[in-house]
């Protein structure tokens, strides 16, 4: 975040002292390519059909946990005080398994993601160089609070992304 600031900082320092004052500026969206990308749903269709598995495992489980529940609720006042100790032991094992694993879940889900997302930008910032090389760019953002379309360069980089370039 501190980088983005520095950076963001001397880009307007140096337009506003002059020295840019003819220099090409562009910005990239780089939520637009995670939405628009072929790259991007393909690697996400991909994680969902590499975890769905997991996913059913986790749903059924949830649902094995809530009848577990409903049935010691239902009959907690009929069943034997034993009994009743025992089954709340096996919903306490089950739900702490269930918890594990939903954890472990998110944590493959979310790293594999991230190992997706990291592979897709490398080329997207091959491709973002490509174009301030080929089109002398002084500077392109990735980050804005705010940028003017004319200087945004998204849908030719999404479009080199899907042409293959490299």
């Amino acid at each position: 975040m501190l980088k983005k600031i520095i950076v963001a900082s001397t880009a307007l320092l140096l337009i506003s002292s002059g020295v840019m004052a003819e220099g090409k500026i562009g910005f990239v969206n780089s939520q637009k390519i995670l939405n628009d990308a072929p790259q991007a749903a393909r690697a996400k269709k991909k994680i969902e059909k590499d975890f769905e598995k997991r996913d059913q495992d986790l749903q059924r489980i949830a649902k094995q946990l809530q009848g577990m529940q409903e049935n010691i609720d239902k009959n907690a006042v009929t069943m034997a005080e034993s009994e009743r100790r025992a089954k709340e032991r096996e919903f306490a094992e089950l739900n702490r398994d269930f918890q594990r694993k939903q954890r472990e879940f998110r944590e493959d889900l979310s790293q594999r993601q991230n190992e997706e997302m990291a592979s897709i930008f490398e080329r997207v910032n091959k491709i973002i160089k490509q174009i301030a090389e080929a089109e002398k760019y002084d500077i392109i953002f990735q980050e804005a609070v705010y940028a003017n379309p004319r200087i945004d360069i998204t849908d030719r980089v999404i479009k080199a992304l899907g042409d293959g370039t490299k």
